[in-house]
């Protein structure tokens, strides 16, 4: 069994589309740790507001059977692949770390997600495991967190 952290976002319909996701991911993997969820400014275009959290999961998947997974339920909740890869969208799912995997690719995965630059993916992270070590960088990600200037940027919001 692996554990993988994952980020959870939308723009579009958030709280309908984010809870609808939690709970297929309790379906289909059990027991699910969950971040406070943060609002904060879609970054690298205008759009609205994203709504962001993490969740921490264990799976007997391999990165790439989860990742296919993950983008099987963003099909489900309308997730368009026909536009920008920086626009709006119903429901983002991404593998952020998988134990203390390193993987780039096939397509655009990447273990760890370099989004782990941006308060948005880390500090729901940090909040649910602030102890994991970026395989890496070699540091927490409370370490990191506490790097990143944000916190003020986002904004707790209930699911």
């Amino acid at each position: 069994m692996a554990t993988a952290w994952l980020s959870l976002g939308s723009n579009l319909e958030p709280e309908k589309h984010l809870r609808a996701a939690l709970l297929e991911l309790r379906t289909m993997f059990g027991d699910l740790v969950v971040s406070p969820a943060y609002r904060s400014k879609a970054v690298g275009f205008d759009g609205p507001a994203f709504i962001n959290l993490a969740v921490s999961l264990t799976t007997d998947l391999d990165a790439i059977s989860l990742n296919d997974a993950l983008h099987a339920i963003e099909d489900r909740h309308g997730r368009r692949r026909d536009v920008p890869r920086f626009s709006s969208r119903t429901l983002d799912i991404d593998i952020v770390l998988y134990d203390d995997l390193v993987l780039d690719g096939p397509g655009h995965l990447k273990i760890p997600r370099d989004e782990l630059r941006h308060a948005f993916v880390l500090r729901p992270l940090a909040d649910i495991a602030g102890d994991v070590v970026h395989p890496l960088t070699g540091q927490t990600l409370s370490q990191m967190q506490a790097r990143v200037p944000d916190s003020g940027e986002l904004e707790v919001v209930r699911l």
